[in-house]
């Protein structure tokens, strides 16, 4: 188990906020893909340098909303678990602030695109999340 953690931080765009005036809740999905394709890049060394994998749940809690002037924000990243098709990402969202705005755990499962199946992670892609595997 590892403490290491991924951190990115991203603006709040011009279109991002609704009428009522904060982040819609679809935006807080788009941004925690952004940092999770951050995240698994870097993890993995770049784009094309992972194998493809596929969103299967996506759990989020909304905690505090996001307004135009709440940016920057900044995502923390790791990883849950590791099973044999499947990992974990936890992902926080927290305001300039510190505030957290936003907790959220996506279910990852590695995907074969030529199949459209799940298939097992291979052992240099166990090894890496590995090292962002943090006992919650």
């Amino acid at each position: 188990m590892s403490n290491k953690t991924f951190t990115f931080t991203l603006q709040v765009r011009w279109g991002d906020s609704d009428r009522l005036g904060h982040v819609n809740n679809t935006r807080f999905v788009e941004y925690l893909q952004e940092g999770r394709v951050q995240f698994l890049d870097a993890v993995f060394g770049g784009p094309g340098k992972r194998g493809a994998a596929v969103v299967r749940t996506l759990t989020t809690e909304f905690l505090h909303p996001i307004l135009d002037d709440s940016g920057p924000l900044t995502i923390d990243l790791w990883i849950t678990s590791v099973g044999n098709t499947s990992y974990g990402v936890q992902h926080v969202v927290t305001d300039r602030e510190g505030t957290v705005c936003a907790r959220a755990e996506a279910l990852m499962v590695a995907f074969d695109l030529d199949t459209s199946t799940s298939r097992p992670l291979e052992e240099r892609e166990r090894a890496l999340l590995g090292e962002y595997l943090v006992a919650e």
